[in-house]
Formats: C-alpha cells, sequence, structure tokens
C-alpha cells in the first residue's frame, strides 16, 4: 500500500517550501523524480518515504514530481523498464491501445450525433450543421483536451451542448480578446451574456429565419474550411 508521503510546495523562485512557506531542503540522498510516469511514480511511493511537490494552476492543484529516495527510484525505474521491455507486457500493451482507440472512436461517434441534436438545424442548412458538428467534436474529445466533453458526471446531450456553446464563445464572439473585470463572478456573467447570443444566433438556424449576411456564426465557418483546405494543401 503507497504511503502517504508529505506534500509540499514551491515558492515564486521554485525552491521548496512546507505549509507555511518555510523553505524546505531534501535528504542529501534523495532525488527529484519528475511527474509523467505513473508506474515508476507508484513504486517509488510505495516503498518508502517521499515529498510530493504540488502547484495551483488556477483551480487545478498539479504535481510536479517527487523527492525520494535516489536509490529507490532507481531500482523503481529498473523494475519497470523490465517489465515493459517483457513480451507478455508488449502484447498486453497493445490490446490496451487497440481498445482505448476502439472506445475512442465509438465515442466520437456518439458525440458528433449529439451535438447534430443539439444543433437541429433546418434541412436548409444541414450541411452547416454537419461542418460546425464535426469541428466541435474535434475540438472537444481528444482524451487530455480538459473540455466538458471528457466528462462522465454530465449526459452526453448535456456535454454536447455545452461544447457547442463553448466552440462558439471561442470562434464567434470577441471573449478571447475581452478585458474582463477581476471582480468574483464577472467572467461567469460575461459568459452567460455571450451564450444567449450563441443560442439566438443557433435559433435562426433552427427556424430557417433570414440569416444577416455578417452572421458570427458563417464567418467562423468560412476561416475554418480556409484553415483547413489551407492544411490539407501543405501536405
Amino acid at each position: 500500500m503507497a504511503k502517504e508521503g508529505r506534500i509540499v510546495g514551491l515558492d515564486s523562485n521554485g525552491k521548496l517550501i512546507g505549509d507555511y512557506g518555510d523553505p524546505l531542503t531534501p535528504p542529501s540522498h534523495w532525488a527529484f523524480l519528475p511527474a509523467g510516469d505513473a508506474g515508476i511514480t507508484r513504486k517509488v511511493t510505495a516503498n518508502g518515504d517521499y515529498w510530493r511537490v504540488q502547484v495551483k494552476k488556477g483551480r487545478r492543484t498539479i504535481s510536479k514530481g517527487i523527492w525520494a529516495s535516489a536509490a529507490i527510484i532507481a531500482e523503481a525505474q529498473r523494475t519497470v523498464t523490465s517489465l515493459r521491455t517483457s513480451d507478455a507486457y508488449q502484447k498486453r500493451s497493445t490490446y490496451d491501445k487497440q481498445r482505448r482507440q476502439q472506445k475512442q472512436d465509438q465515442y466520437e461517434i456518439e458525440f458528433t450525433n449529439a451535438v447534430r441534436d443539439f444543433l437541429n438545424f433546418d434541412k436548409t442548412h444541414k450541411t452547416l450543421e454537419e461542418t460546425i458538428a464535426r469541428a466541435v467534436t474535434e475540438h472537444a474529445i481528444p482524451v487530455g483536451s480538459g473540455t466538458v466533453a471528457r466528462t462522465s458526471m454530465i449526459p452526453v446531450n448535456e456535454r454536447a451542448a455545452r461544447a457547442v456553446i463553448a466552440w462558439m464563445r471561442h470562434k464567434t464572439t470577441a471573449y478571447d480578446n475581452l478585458n474582463i473585470a477581476r471582480i468574483k463572478g464577472e467572467r461567469r456573467a460575461v459568459r452567460r451574456a455571450l451564450a444567449e447570443e450563441s443560442k439566438a444566433i443557433l435559433h435562426k438556424y433552427r427556424n430557417n429565419s433570414e440569416i444577416p449576411i455578417n452572421c458570427p456564426l458563417q464567418i467562423a465557418v468560412k476561416k475554418l474550411m480556409q484553415q483547413t483546405n489551407h492544411q490539407n494543401e501543405s501536405q
């Protein structure tokens, strides 16, 4: 069973600090293992004392790595490397990779369909609907993207709806260039107002209302298609 270890932080100069900002110096026989290899990290934390270095990034807490006995780190690295070069591990790894890809492919289809259902454009705008559905899916579902599409806490139809509004916020509004006051709740209020604007635009396409020539959704899609064509030509 992994030991709890100690959580430490970093000051503005990247120096180790304790709970109250007190400077820390790891034991001389310790070494630093950067975050990134969960297998090695688990073996190290299960076999000795360690300090886990964590920092705040926005609302998230990120692990930078661990300080622990250099000998234990080296042994863990040897053990994991030996395991990963075995035939059994390689076969299992290949199977797991294929299974994950199959799951991702299935989710891509499910999510794209959910986006189409949310857009629900009039039949005269189905080509545009398909282009947007593909663009939103491509942006939202990659593993590690950190978007709402990657959460399992809400139904897929709600994920799709939120993903569309988020995509439109960045592609059809000036949100990315706004100077939003650092007041509690202000950013949320701005997002809410922009979301209402986006919903109003979508409503026009659902009801086949008259679309203005300078429709921001049309402009965004046109720009997207130009970028895609440029990328295809340069490949």
